[in-house]
């Protein structure tokens, strides 16, 4: 990974990629563009950052991490758009105080931003444990981490999260954030719920459960797949009860039922 000029980030969520369809229509459509069409563009391409200005600001180490993030050259499969970012990482710091979790874990780390902005939130006893498959993807986060004295709250597990899971079985934590590779979020799932990792009135937040539309629009991909069966599992598992939040490209939040 080496610097590389900053790119805006491509359209990977329902209303980002919403916004950019209308937008082609009204261009298309030029000085005769229909106002109900035009009106529409503006309602889904004005929400995200009407979103990001009236929430509260991340910290200079997150600002840092993220334009870090976004300014080097990745390669393969990894991407900036990967990047949690300033909404959603408020949002799950705002669950690490609304629980009041001590311990979180975070299944699918990346850069480290999801995982700087909960450390963030926690108290100076508590801890992150946070599972990246990928050293050199670790190494990146660790050196974010370095420049924030909340980095001292995380714990980088590298390798494959199953076997990590597999470790921890009977460490309870309070908040689980699942992002990670898209077809082994059951497993993920199961393990954290049958393995002793969710403490009584624990959460579990798992991200991209709307996955661009691609489930309810037909799109057939491996990631749409898996997602939408992922879903209707948790829909169906009578062990657990869920809410999945509209926020970015989907946050499904779940917990034991009962």
């Amino acid at each position: 990974m080496s610097g590389a000029p900053t790119r805006p980030a491509r359209p990977v969520t329902p209303t980002t990629i919403l916004a950019e369809l209308l937008d082609g229509l009204v261009a298309r459509a030029g000085a005769g563009a229909d106002a109900d069409l035009v009106r529409a563009r503006d309602l889904a391409a004005g929400l995200d950052p009407y979103l990001d200005e009236h929430t509260s600001p991340a910290s200079p180490a997150l600002v840092e991490l993220e334009a870090r993030t976004r300014s080097a050259a990745w390669t393969g499969p990894l991407e900036q758009e990967m990047l949690s970012g300033h909404v959603e990482g408020r949002f799950l710091a705002f669950l690490v105080g609304l629980t009041g979790a001590r311990r979180v874990l975070e299944v699918g780390m990346f850069t480290g931003y999801s995982a700087l902005a909960m450390a963030e939130a926690l108290p100076d006893d508590g801890e992150l444990v946070a599972c990246e498959v990928d050293a050199d993807v670790a190494a990146f986060a660790q050196d974010c981490f370095a420049a924030s004295p909340a980095g001292r709250r995380i714990r980088v597990e590298v390798g494959p999260a199953a076997d990590t899971l597999e470790r921890l079985r009977g460490t309870a934590f309070d908040l689980v954030f699942v992002d990670a590779d898209k077809a082994g979020y059951a497993g993920y799932l199961d393990t954290v719920l049958d393995g002793g990792l969710l403490a009584p009135g624990g959460v579990v937040c798992v991200d991209n459960t709307l996955m661009q539309g691609q489930p309810w629009t037909g799109e057939r991909t491996p990631n749409g797949d898996a997602i939408a069966a992922f879903d209707r599992r948790v829909t169906d598992d009578p062990r657990v009860e869920q809410v999945l939040v509209p926020l970015r490209d989907g946050l499904t939040l779940i917990r034991r039922a009962g």
